[in-house]
């Protein structure tokens, strides 16, 4: 199915309802824009990942929002792993180049604590937007816009991984019949792991190599979302809370790495270097059963918006009509990156900025954003889970938005402490190096005592604190 998407549609429809109406004069939305109208004239500078994400503030909300204010948005951007250090490194020379900021949550704890954002209380309250606060999905409206209980983010972002799989091969009588006479209970999407080996082991015994079971990012730079996620499923704490000591030595540890391994003789020859470009062709080219990834490739499956030039790299999709959407083993997915509309602490805009934020991440300006099939913002808001506007883009897109409803109760948190970053690098060097046949309990040893050196440097006690704010979060661990 190749959907087309009238992107000119959805710029006028957006000017038409934000401009507003009787009904509608006091949105969020419409406070926004009234207040920035005296900034008219004034140029905002804003980071944003480079790519497709870009393409938003670019071709979409940039000029409907000068448009609507007169107030012209330039997008500076940045690739992902450049954004935070060049965020710090613009902040610590106080150049004031940037004035409303894309802020991976994790990063929070380090930004805030240099004051490199703004706290932005009394801008929500100053501009009615608290209520419309809790329109945003616990899990992220609780977990990512705080630290030490002042708010420096809106949530602006679902991202969350989740399960795909093949309906139509999950369905057929046949798979079904010899799946159940060989393991013992019936064919059915993953909800342990041990589930998903045996999945993965029979429609890679039957199947290769036409299709397999199964593939996962591999790659370093994201491996440790999917490592952390299964980690805490499977009981695992990041640290000792009283003593600060690393715990990801432990055994639960090293049986999730090797479990981890262990599935790798049931995917691809060669998946332990896989990003998400070659997990998403495969499945995509109908090569898998199942799969996990990122919302995006709930739309792409169906054909939505490919057809656009932005999307023109994309293969096209062999699955489209058979695609079904679940949460991974253990129901509690990694949340895995996502953005906050944070405001530089050295913007001399400040509150244009924020209104700028505001109103690109209110009710009726974020349900056409998340519309857009190339932009990467994932449906983040309750009321996107609801819309009858969403729910009818493609044939399944109530049960893609039923599924991320439901990772938007019980996702995870990613650790978001002190220099994160460090030992997620420390982290991620273990795991690849036992893809590349390290022994895993060594390998995982060696980066707990590498985290207790970070831990060291940071101090023990300063790091204990941001990790008991990390760790006291509804969705830092899985409730038990």
């Amino acid at each position: 199915m190749r959907l087309k998407v009238p992107l000119a549609g959805l710029l006028a429809a957006g000017l038409l309802f934000a401009a507003g109406s009787p009904a509608t004069a006091q949105s969020a939305a419409d406070r926004a824009v009234e207040a920035a109208k005296k900034y008219a004239g004034t140029t905002l500078n804003i980071t944003w990942e480079a790519g497709l994400q870009s393409l938003d503030p670019l071709n979409f909300s940039g000029p409907m929002w000068e448009e609507l204010t007169g107030i012209k948005i330039n997008v500076i951007e940045i690739p992902i792993n450049e954004l935070f250090t060049k965020t710090l490194a613009e902040h610590r020379a106080r150049t004031g180049a940037f004035d409303m900021l894309n802020v991976v949550p994790a990063w929070m704890p380090d930004l805030a604590a240099a004051g490199a954002l703004e706290p932005l209380d009394d801008f929500i309250d100053k501009f009615g937007y608290r209520d419309e606060l809790q329109d945003i999905a616990p899990v992220y409206r609780d977990n990512q816009m705080t630290f030490r209980g002042k708010i420096y983010g809106l949530p602006d972002d679902g991202d969350v991984l989740i399960m795909y799989y093949r309906k139509d091969l999950f369905g057929d009588p046949a798979n079904q019949s010899a799946f159940k006479s060989r393991f013992g209970y019936d064919l059915a999407p993953p909800t342990t792991w041990a589930q998903f080996r045996d999945i993965s082991q029979y429609f890679t015994e039957k199947f290769a190599p036409d299709l397999y079971g199964s593939a996962m990012m591999r790659s370093a730079g994201l491996i440790h979302y999917f490592y952390e996620e299964r980690f805490r499923v499977e009981g695992g704490k990041f640290f000792d809370a009283d003593t600060m000591k690393a715990q990801i030595g432990n055994d639960i540890a090293v049986s999730v790495l090797e479990g981890m391994i262990d599935e790798h003789q049931f995917m691809p020859p060669g998946v332990e270097g896989w990003g998400p470009i070659e997990v998403l062709n495969a499945w995509l080219a109908g090569d898998l059963a199942m799969m996990g990834w990122w919302p995006p490739p709930g739309r792409w499956s169906a054909g939505y918006g490919t057809d656009t030039d932005a999307l023109s790299w994309l293969p096209k999709s062999k699955v489209a009509g058979k695609v079904g959407y679940a949460l991974p083993p253990g129901g509690t997915p990694q949340l895995a990156a996502g953005f906050l509309l944070s405001v530089s602490a050295d913007s001399k805009n400040k509150e244009a900025a924020y209104l700028f934020a505001q109103w690109l991440n209110s009710k009726e300006i974020s349900l056409k954003r998340v519309q857009l099939p190339f932009a990467l913002r994932d449906p983040f808001r309750i009321s996107h889970f609801e819309s009858a506007e969403y729910k009818a883009l493609w044939p399944a897109a109530s049960d893609y938005l039923a599924t991320l409803k439901s990772a938007a109760e019980s996702g995870l948190l990613d650790l978001s402490i002190r220099n994160t970053f460090a030992y997620e690098d420390a982290l991620t060097r273990a795991i690849t190096a036992s893809f590349g046949g390290a022994d895993p309990r060594e390998a995982l040893n060696k980066a707990a005592k590498e985290w207790d050196d970070i831990t060291k440097r940071v101090g023990v006690e300063k790091q204990r604190e941001a990790y008991l704010d990390w760790a006291s979060k509804p969705n830092a661990y899985p409730k038990r």
